[in-house]
Parts: C-alpha cells; structure tokens; sequence
C-alpha cells in the first residue's frame, strides 16, 4: 500500500496532536489566565498568603461547568507555588484502598488535583475527611474481628478538588476545603481574548471578524472556542486560505454543524425531540435522551445548561419543556401556552 504524503493530511489531527495543541494553550500563570477575574484575585491573596507564611496552601474546591479552567488552574497553583502535582479522577479510585496509596506516596507541600471529586466511592470520601483535617489515615490491618486500625501520618499537602455538579457532594467534604471557587461561564468579549491569545501561540493570521466569528458561536466555554479555532484553521489549510477570513469561520462551522448561537448536532436534537415528538414537554431527563440516543448524563451535563441558559428549554418538576424561543429556533411556531400538559407528561422522579 502506497504512504500517503504528509502534505495530503492537512487538517487532520492525532490524537497525540490534539492533546499536544490543547496542552500548549494553557496559560501557565495567573497573570496569562484570562477571565474568572474575582476568582484569580481570590487565589492569588490564598496563594500569596500561603508563601509567606512558607507552607502548603489551603484546600481548594473548583467548581463549574466543564470547559472552564479547572485543570488548568490546578495546573497554574501547583506552578505558583513551585510545588509538584499529582493527577488523578474520582472514578479512576475504585476502592478506599487506592485512595489511601496515593495519599502515603505525596511529597510535603505537594498539590494532589482530584477531578470530577463528586464521583468518589463513599469509603474514600470517608478516608479523606480525615487526610484533608489532620493530614493521616488509617490503615486497616486484618479482617474480621481481629482487623486493627494503623494510623499513618501524611505530610502537609493541598487537595485541589474540581467538580462540574457541586451539589452532589455531601456536606462535610464541602466543608473541609478553605476556599470555594465557582468559575462562570465568559463573556464574548473574554472568549475573543482567549481566541486571540490561542491563535499567536499557534501562529495563525486571522482577521477580527474571524475571531467574533468563532467566539460567538463558543458557548463561553474557552475549551469549545479553542477547538473550533483549530477546526477552522484546518478548513483554511484544506482550502487554500493563507488568512483566516470570517468566511472561513462561518464555513468551517456550518460544516461541522455548530449555529451561529453555538447550538450543535445533540443540542438540536434535543430541541427537535422535545417540539417533534414530545409536543414540547414536558418530558423527563431519561426518556428525552433514549429520543436522542445519548446517555442521560450527556444530556443533562453537555446539552442542557447551555439550552436553558439560553432560554431555549426550561425545567419544571415535571419534565423538561421547550420554550418559545426554543420552539422558534427549530423553525416552529410555538403553541398559545408553552407549558400546556401533554400525553406524553412523566413522573416527577424522570424529570
């Protein structure tokens, strides 16, 4: 079989590639972290604080909908505080037992960065209660009646935990971390920044209305407008197009089927299902996303706070409903009442 030239594989990216693009858009600091600007004046007097007293940070809890710099900004204290860190996911520690490893293994002052903590197994939660208070753990040493308990001693270290659903997480876990960070979804104006900085690392020429183009349609998520950056530049590249003009944007996003208000593909679907087949709700979570295809919490986590952030869907207790301007968006004219009950109504528990 004949090699493919690499010139024929523009606009094709690996994975490795993808990841190494991503990586490389990271701002390393919090001067270079735009948007999130409470947030970063908040941390940089914790952080600030923490150095001259020359010890580890407080516990941070960061949390929001994903896309918005959570890791990064993990990334970003570990760095300010010339300190390593360690990465790991609360479904990646099956057992309390994994947990605890990880723990007895960290350094003094290191940075432990716990994504998704929400979705932790109960016995770690309880294993960390006390790690992240008095800094041990206790190591169980049997089975049975004969089991005992061996306290082990940690060093001083900082648990950054990141979350996308912070009211899944029970109280006293909430309650141990010092300082509590909810990071907003960006205004246009600061997804454009992030545009503007993504495109000189990557050496792009781009026009202005390229970049309203793009950040328009971002969702005010910097992960989704430095995707389709890429994205565009790979259907300029393909094209021809020495400069990234607002036709290229506009073409290369309408390809890859995202409006020009940032709905994609399982977006308006959604609304399709709930108008075309629901007569627009209300429906329950569940059976909205059998309608689709997808996985409940992919419709609830990825679909849903942009719809009903945007005033296309609406929750109600029972079910999801699409609103006017939903109904509109999908090219429908919406009934004299938007909420009128409907056969196909769930129970409360499905919504």
């Amino acid at each position: 079989m004949a090699q493919v030239p690499e010139e024929r594989l523009v606009g094709s990216s690996s994975r490795k590639e993808e990841s190494a693009a991503e990586n490389a858009l990271r701002p390393r600091s919090l001067s270079e972290f735009i948007g999130q600007h409470r947030v970063r004046e908040q941390i940089d007097v914790l952080l600030t604080a923490a150095r001259h007293r020359n010890s580890p940070a407080d516990h941070i809890l960061l949390s929001g909908p994903p896309g918005l710099g959570k890791t990064t900004l993990a990334l970003i204290l570990a760095s300010e505080m010339e300190t390593p860190i360690r990465i790991t996911s609360g479904p990646a520690i099956t057992h309390a037992g994994d947990l605890a490893s990880i723990l007895s293994s960290l350094m003094e002052g290191e940075i432990l960065f716990l994504d998704e903590i929400h979705r932790l197994p109960r016995p770690a939660e309880e294993l960390l209660y006390l790690a992240m208070e008095d800094f041990r753990v206790d190591v169980v040493v049997g089975k049975g009646p004969g089991a005992t308990a061996i306290p082990l001693q940690l060093p001083h270290f900082t648990l950054v935990g990141a979350t996308t659903r912070a009211g899944l997480l029970p109280s006293p876990l909430r309650d141990r971390f010092g300082f509590t960070a909810h990071l907003d979804f960006y205004a246009e104006e600061e997804i454009a920044q992030v545009l503007v900085r993504s495109a000189a690392l990557l050496n792009l020429d781009i026009h202005t209305q390229a970049i309203s183009e793009i950040a328009g349609r971002s969702r005010g998520t910097p992960r989704i407008a430095n995707r389709l950056l890429r994205r565009v530049r790979d259907y300029a590249q393909v094209h021809g197009s020495a400069e990234l003009s607002q036709s290229d944007a506009r073409a290369a996003l309408e390809m890859y089927e995202v409006d020009e208000l940032g709905l994609d593909r399982l977006d308006r679907a959604v609304l399709l299902a709930l108008v075309e087949r629901f007569n627009g709700g209300p429906v329950g979570l569940s059976t909205l996303a059998i309608a689709v295809g997808e996985e409940t919490e992919t419709v609830e986590s990825v679909a849903e706070p942009f719809l009903v952030r945007n005033g296309f869907m609406a929750r109600t207790p029972r079910g999801r409903i699409a609103t006017a301007q939903g109904w509109r968006h999908v090219g429908y004219e919406p009934p004299i009442s938007t909420q009128a009950p409907s056969i196909f109504d769930t129970p409360a528990s499905d919504a």
